[in-house]
């Protein structure tokens, strides 16, 4: 969502096709879902539920966890909202949430330092194009801390990561490759609603999991797309 409101910005003639993890009603870049107007339309993914989602499932994977981090990027443009959605979730499901913000590599480091003197029962590490480019330093003081951390998508759980959950990312752009078709073949992004992502995956990682001395429900196995072992 960030490059779609910087294009929006930059280009208010362009037609722009975006695909992203926040409520773009909440951001400004459409007047609707179903009825986008201006030149801007994609695919969404309504973060609430998706958060609430993943708090649920640390719950599962964490059942003595009583407060649970979450790891945020202040930079971002759409913190504020993607902050508040998370916070939503929380409430949703009567969850703890302790915030941790970083914006750099030195900042992630010290979020995590900060967490261990919390003792939070489980990470929630937020969508973000800054912090996906930091997985592997992620996953590493996840590991060095002992803490149970969930992501957004499978990249993270195939380098090692514990768990993620979140939409498929090969669909999602499958729905943007038809809009940007449609457009090129005449269509106008006010007339084309905003879709939804159709498919989530949630992926577990074994052999990280027994690192951390914890046992993975059945339940959770069992619904698993993936299991890395």
């Amino acid at each position: 969502m960030d490059a779609a409101l910087a294009a929006k910005a930059a280009k208010a003639a362009v037609p722009i096709v975006f695909a992203g993890g926040e409520d773009p009603v909440k951001l400004g870049l459409v007047a609707s879902l179903g009825r986008p107007g201006g030149n801007i339309t994609g695919v969404a993914v309504l973060t609430t539920e998706l958060e609430g989602k993943r708090i649920r499932l640390l719950r599962e994977l964490v059942p003595t966890a009583t407060a649970i981090s979450v790891l945020l990027n202040p930079a971002r443009p759409a913190f504020d909202a993607q902050s508040k959605d998370i916070e939503e979730a929380a409430r949703a499901v009567r969850q703890e949430l302790h915030i941790l913000q970083a914006s750099s590599e030195h900042e992630i480091g010290f979020a995590f330092a900060i967490a261990a003197q919390w003792r939070p029962g489980a990470l929630l590490v937020a969508p973000d194009a800054f912090l996906d480019s930091r997985r592997e330093q992620l996953i590493t003081l996840a590991k060095s801390h002992a803490i149970p951390t969930i992501y957004h998508n499978r990249e993270f759980v195939a380098a090692g990561g514990l768990m993620s959950y979140g939409t498929s990312f090969a669909d999602e752009y499958r729905q943007t490759g038809i809009y940007a078709g449609r457009i090129l073949k005449g269509e106008k992004p006010a007339d084309l609603p905003v879709m939804q992502p159709t498919k989530f995956e949630l992926l577990i990682n074994l052999n990280t999991a027994k690192a951390l001395g914890l046992t993975v429900p059945d339940k959770l196995l069992v619904t698993a797309d993936e299991v890395i072992e």
